[in-house]
């Protein structure tokens, strides 16, 4: 059996806006701007949110 991490969920604009409460709209531009940088996604999505 592996040790590795398993994938994670994709990440969309509405699975961020649905996990953060924030708009669709803002959480594609998040996306838009970071790309599959899930770190930098997370963070600029905490600080809308906020």
């Amino acid at each position: 059996m592996s040790h590795e991490k398993g994938a994670a969920a994709p990440l969309t604009p509405v699975v961020v806006a649905k996990k953060y409460r924030i708009a669709v709209e803002d959480a594609a531009a998040i996306l838009e701007q970071y790309g599959d940088d899930a770190k930098a996604v997370h963070k600029a999505a905490r600080r809308i949110a906020a």
